[in-house]
């Protein structure tokens, strides 16, 4: 009798195999497609922390920028305060508004600059630094700032006092609630209500 049953035996152990076998490659599949959903949520997680990483980076860098463009004309003015009146432009700065080169290099000591003129090269030389002049590529500015504007402002005429220097940018972003200083406001540069405006403003007491 045994030796009767062997091949119906045989038979239905091979059936259970084949439906294991199925019932293990659609598991295998299931697990494939929650593995691929859960390392495609995590890429664009990535993707979106790296914009908003090389934004901050960006914004960080155009912050130190013009921390160290406002020491540069703080110290200008230091070691020339002779001249100080001479610092303060009667309009915002920046983008080549103060126009040519001057007739005198004022960095060559033969030329012996009178305070005054060494004053107008400063802010001359200055603004070319706001404007990105120190980098180049292929004859375009590439260092600096992006659409800077500068305002420096002080007791009238010059003299010992509060200066205060306002410099502004154009940030990635559009921002709500523009910054309170007006420097740079309504020059079209930042966005139609300057939100992307960005300042940084500096004060410092010079002695006359």
């Amino acid at each position: 009798m045994l030796q009767g049953n062997k091949p119906m035996v045989v038979i239905q152990a091979v059936k259970r195999m084949k439906s294991g076998g199925r019932s293990n490659a659609g598991f295998s599949l299931l697990e494939n497609l929650i593995a691929l959903i859960v390392v495609s949520v995590g890429l664009l997680t990535a993707a979106g922390l790296q914009g908003v990483a090389k934004r901050a980076t960006y914004d960080a860098l155009q912050r130190t920028t013009a921390a160290l463009l406002a020491h540069d004309i703080f110290e200008r003015m230091r070691t020339n305060s002779a001249a100080l009146g001479g610092y303060l432009p009667p309009a915002d700065i920046g983008g080549g508004s103060l126009g040519l080169t001057p007739a005198l290099d004022c960095k060559i000591a033969a030329n012996n600059c009178s305070p005054g003129q060494i004053a107008n090269f400063d802010l001359w030389e200055w603004e070319q630094a706001l404007d990105g002049a120190a980098e180049q590529r292929a004859g375009s500015q590439t260092g600096g700032l992006i659409d800077p504007t500068a305002c420096v402002s002080g007791p009238v005429g010059g003299g010992q006092g509060l200066y205060t220097v306002s410099i502004a940018w154009r940030g990635i972003t559009e921002l709500p609630n523009p910054p309170a200083d007006n420097c740079g406001a309504g020059s079209g540069k930042y966005g139609a209500s300057d939100g992307h405006r960005r300042i940084m403003v500096m004060n410092t007491f010079i002695t006359g």
